[in-house]
């Protein structure tokens, strides 16, 4: 079964300015529960993650400043969220459903995260609405108890994984591939294991085939037993900050490459939601929507 990690706390009360982009957390799971894609039976709600868990990829000073809420106005800016203690419970949630979407996988081997893919997430500070980094948490998670031995992490958010890259830079257990806008955010880029900048404008073919031709070469020289799956709709010609020209169907056919192959390989695999900011919702529910009917389509 299909296994989602969902929770109300994923949907901040927040000022307008900050609000449309937490409009799909609550409009996905719908328009899945409409459609028949998922049942109630397919949803958990996330427990939070233990500070052990936390600490595996977060320093100890940072988490105490988000706990007592102590960043300062920069560090508060760079998040682009007001600092509440209800965002930093969103954080711990999202971290703690990231988690256990690694363990279904390793049973049912595909689990999905209604939010996370927070990648601009560093040791020791948040950014772009990103406080604590859930892939990278829960890829350690794996690690730390032996559930895995090489991670990958395919990151094709149309912002580079600059949070994950730095987190990851000195372990050779995970395996970090970005592959995202060259002139986009961040301005300032991490070294991943693996960077595929991307020319404003590129279109369907052209993305595809670099993106089938460096993961499979990643994939056959790694060798990874898990991955996790930054899956952003922030690539679509309608985002309004992604400035990339990928179609809708272009944007499934890169969901349907990346889920295949782990079936092909037979490799667990956790998809976290990541970006995406159309002008209408409308797009980017439906282009989420096409990643869970994947799922369904391809393991079940």
């Amino acid at each position: 079964m299909l296994k989602v990690s969902w929770d109300e706390r994923y949907i901040l009360p927040l000022p307008e300015k900050h609000r449309f982009p937490m409009e799909k957390y609550d409009l996905l799971p719908k328009q899945l529960l409409y459609e028949g894609t998922i049942v109630e039976e397919n949803i958990f709600s996330p427990r939070r993650a233990t500070v052990d868990e936390v600490l595996a990829c977060h320093t100890i000073e940072y988490l105490e400043k988000l706990q007592t809420l102590s960043l300062d106005k920069n560090e508060i800016r760079r998040t682009g969220f007001p600092l509440t203690r209800e965002l930093v419970e969103r954080e711990l949630l999202i971290l703690g459903g990231t988690i256990s979407c690694a363990d279904y996988a390793l049973e049912n081997k595909v689990s999905m995260n209604i939010a996370g893919g927070t990648h601009h997430a560093y040791s020791d500070r948040g950014e772009g609405f990103c406080l604590l980094n859930d892939q990278a948490v829960a890829a350690m998670h794996l690690i730390k108890n032996s559930l895995a031995k090489r991670v990958l992490i395919v990151d094709l958010d149309v912002h580079q994984g600059n949070g994950t890259a730095q987190i990851f830079e000195k372990n050779p257990a995970v395996f970090t591939l970005s592959m995202h806008g060259a002139s986009n955010y961040p301005m300032k880029k991490e070294s991943s294991d693996l960077d595929i900048p991307l020319p404003d404008g590129i279109q369907d073919a052209e993305y595809l085939s670099l993106m089938e031709y460096h993961i499979k070469e990643t994939m056959d020289t790694f060798q990874p037993d898990f991955i996790f799956y930054q899956s952003g709709v922030d690539v679509l010609a309608t985002d309004k900050l992604g400035r990339l020209s990928l179609t809708r169907e272009g944007c499934k056919e890169r969901d349907r490459f990346v889920l295949s192959l782990a079936k092909e390989y037979d490799l667990p695999i956790v998809c976290s939601m990541g970006g995406g900011y159309s002008e209408h919702i409308k797009d980017i529910v439906e282009a989420h929507s096409n990643t869970y009917r994947l799922a369904q389509e391809i393991f079940f």
